[in-house]
């Protein structure tokens, strides 16, 4: 299994455009490494890919990436796009790749729900792109030797489709899920949102090779400390790292080999030196950066 992460940051990316933290000063400074959003490609044999969530950043990923680049006049090894959920940082990439060009964009029926109704994802003309429904727990072949099953975790819905009165910040369903990619006899799951660790969800962790998961926040209130904002992370759909409860404490037992994706902003992992990072690091997990590639 081959992956390449193409987007390690959340919604904004690093550094954020109107944002004057600490981290984004230093990213513009280049003391730390810029970070565009979350997106991660995935194959079997290097040859054709899937992506897994389009991110606004994507043509540029593309053209980071040599293995992505078309092999024609008019072409592209991606042959499918997996979108976990549907906020914007993980869905407006489909935007960029309307020039005609074929693949098939999976989704749960949540998921395509957004494509219809918002008819500027008409752009991608449906006599080329196709949108197939997957199911959680129902496994899927996007390529011959990829498989990949989708499975509910903690979340919300999209920011622009929230309702205030009826919000559930930890709901189980189909509008987030996480990805269980099986190749050439590896396993990998990829969770770039998650609100919470249940136990049911550690069992379907335990059995994987690599763990890409939710980075999002050191402690729930990072924005709030870094004066960027007033929205926790669970406000968010994100589970912290830190303390009793958070991903690093919850996630302690699982064996496989464990990468944090999708970091915002203002998470002090992001610096080389700071007490937060080597936390993360001396706890055996990896942090994750555009271009990292993964082979298993």
């Amino acid at each position: 299994m081959k992956l390449a992460i193409l987007g390690a940051g959340a919604g904004g990316g690093l550094p954020q455009w109107n944002c004057g933290c600490a981290n984004c000063l230093d990213a513009r400074a280049g003391k730390i490494a810029s970070m565009t959003q979350s997106s991660v490609a995935v194959s079997a044999d290097g040859e054709r890919w899937v992506v897994l969530n389009a991110s606004p950043d994507i043509a540029a990923q593309l053209q980071r990436t040599n293995a992505l680049w078309p092999k024609s006049l008019r072409g592209t090894p991606i042959a499918a796009v997996v979108l976990t959920n549907g906020d914007i940082d993980h869905i407006a990439g489909l935007l960029t790749l309307r020039e005609k060009t074929p693949f098939t964009v999976f989704a749960t029926q949540s998921g395509l729900d957004i494509l219809t109704t918002n008819s500027v994802f008409n752009v991608l003309d449906s006599e080329l792109v196709e949108r197939s429904l997957i199911s959680v727990d129902e496994t899927f072949e996007p390529l011959s030797d990829v498989k990949i099953t989708p499975f509910s975790v903690p979340g919300k819905v999209a920011l622009f489709l929230e309702d205030e009165e009826a919000l559930d910040l930890e709901a189980v369903g189909d509008q987030t899920i996480g990805l269980l990619l099986e190749v050439n006899g590896k396993r990998a799951a990829y969770v770039p949102g998650c609100a919470a660790l249940p136990d049911w969800l550690l069992t379907r962790l335990e059995a994987v090779d690599l763990l890409l998961f939710d980075g999002t926040v050191w402690e729930n209130d990072d924005m709030a400390k870094t004066g960027t904002g007033q929205k926790t992370g669970a406000r968010m759909g994100h589970i912290q790292l830190s303390g009793h409860d958070g991903s690093l404490e919850r996630l302690a037992a699982v064996s496989a080999r464990k990468v944090f994706v999708h970091i915002n902003n203002t998470n002090p992992i992001l610096q080389p030196e700071s007490g937060e990072r080597a936390q993360v690091e001396s706890a055996g997990w990896e942090i994750a950066y555009d271009g990292m590639e993964i082979e298993l």
